[in-house]
């Protein structure tokens, strides 16, 4: 059996996991600092707007996905919608932004959960490939025996790395989605004219109706 050809492939597959996993790392980090400035400059501009002083995004055009939900909120909120149909929008704006915040995250999961085991699929391989040669009577120096199992194990060694470092990062990502999707909760509540800003819509409701506002901030 060729043995020595499947070793080859898992090795190549754990080296293409640690450069996918690079490549996610970055590209998210990147991604979430840029969105996390754009949260932090939205939300000086609807801090410092005046109460009634109409659409404090008037005129913002960032072509991120929290900018273009808080504009769209903003101005569906200037028609004066029911108290119904801005929580439905809210939280359809809430569910857009959190899957674009968390997207290509799951590849983070996939590799931290199938590195090790494509490191330890290596290592038998390579013991197998091993113990053939020994049984074919084509390897005579002990030497030769301990390289072949020291390249086995290797498999392992880069699986475990692997999965150690999509792990950081990837408990890292989450984390700072999380904080996005928080903010951008915030954010929405904070609108000029929204229902927070609206207490009076809440008059006269029973406690269970009332618990419906938060539908937002519970995610």
């Amino acid at each position: 059996m060729h043995f020595k050809s499947a070793l080859e492939l898992t090795f190549a597959l754990l080296y293409s996991a640690i450069g996918v996993l690079l490549f996610v790392v970055l590209e998210r980090g990147i991604y979430l600092s840029w969105l996390a400035w754009r949260s932090r400059t939205l939300a000086r501009l609807i801090g410092a707007a005046a109460p009634g002083s109409g659409d404090p995004l008037e005129g913002v055009r960032f072509s991120d996905p929290i900018s273009q939900s808080l504009r769209r909120y903003a101005e569906f909120l200037q028609s004066a919608p029911s108290h119904e149909r801005e929580e439905d929008l809210s939280s359809a704006l809430f569910i857009g932004v959190d899957k674009r915040v968390s997207a290509r995250l799951w590849i983070l999961d996939t590799i931290v959960t199938a590195a090790p085991l494509l490191g330890l699929l290596g290592t038998i391989l390579g013991i197998m490939d091993t113990f053939d040669a020994l049984s074919a009577g084509g390897i005579s120096d002990p030497t030769l025996v301990s390289r072949g199992i020291a390249s086995a194990l290797r498999a392992t060694a880069i699986g475990i790395t692997a999965a150690l470092l999509g792990l950081l990062g990837n408990n890292i990502l989450n984390r700072r989605a999380h904080v996005l999707t928080e903010d951008f909760k915030a954010l929405l509540l904070s609108m000029p004219g929204g229902l927070v800003q609206r207490p009076a819509l809440m008059r006269g409701r029973s406690p269970g109706e009332g618990e419906t506002t938060s539908r937002v901030a519970a995610g």
